[in-house]
């Protein structure tokens, strides 16, 4: 693995790409990505199966489209009530696939079903997934994105790590641009689907953290303004 540069270099080279700081910075002018322990409680999560399931659709999906019908996805199913979802036959599972109103996947649909039924499972073991996310540490977020992919459906790639930027939760994402720069400066040994490899791109910008005091999302993000096409 070669030298992991200092997160000044990043900023500085982003910089110059913006327009120096002031404008580097404007860019970056978003607290709803980096919401406090107490501001994730109040999820509900009703809250949270809506906007991870429509994370779950936005995938390899028109996201605008997605977004124009998530209101009928609101009201064909309970304004996502975990337990009113999991009330939900198979049969009118299949009919909500096939709704012309709504978006015809199979999959995706069952996965909010399924979805439900993890947070359920999450909310007994800790009261609910708001706290349970919350409470995670940032230092180990890949560990939560690996908790999402295993117990919930539909959730692996950037797909998880999406939803938790939605909701506030400070993460980083492996956007293509961040993917390119860590291979370029050879900081990954593995691929970025793997445990190992997901283990070393924590450890690269938990370096960052401690140097700059920055959240992950602003760091993930300047780091994507400094390189390619700024896919932040």
């Amino acid at each position: 693995m070669s030298r992991q540069e200092s997160y000044s270099a990043i900023y500085q080279r982003a910089s110059d790409r913006k327009g120096g700081d002031e404008g580097l910075e404007s860019l970056l002018d978003n607290p709803n990505l980096n919401l406090s322990v107490d501001e994730l409680g109040e999820y509900s999560d009703a809250q949270l199966l809506s906007e991870m399931s429509k994370k779950v659709f936005q995938s390899g999906f028109v996201w605008r489209i997605v977004d124009n019908k998530w209101p009928a996805y609101e009201k064909a199913f309970f304004g996502f009530e975990p337990m009113k979802v999991l009330m939900l036959s198979p049969e009118q599972l299949h009919d909500r696939a096939s709704d012309v109103t709504l978006i015809r996947h199979m999959k995706k649909t069952m996965a909010i079903y399924d979805n439900a039924l993890m947070i359920q499972d999450i909310a007994r073991e800790h009261g609910s997934l708001a706290e349970f996310i919350a409470n995670w540490p940032s230092e180990d977020i890949t560990g939560l994105w690996a908790q999402l992919k295993r117990r919930g459906t539909r959730l692996g790639g950037n797909t998880g790590p999406y939803f938790l930027r939605a909701m506030g939760k400070d993460t980083f994402l492996l956007t293509g641009d961040v993917q390119a720069y860590m291979k370029a400066h050879k900081l990954v040994d593995f691929g970025f689907s793997t445990k190992s490899g997901l283990k070393q791109v924590q450890a690269v910008f938990n370096v960052w953290q401690q140097e700059s005091g920055r959240s992950l999302a602003d760091i993930s993000r300047i780091l994507a303004y400094g390189v390619g096409d700024n896919r932040v």
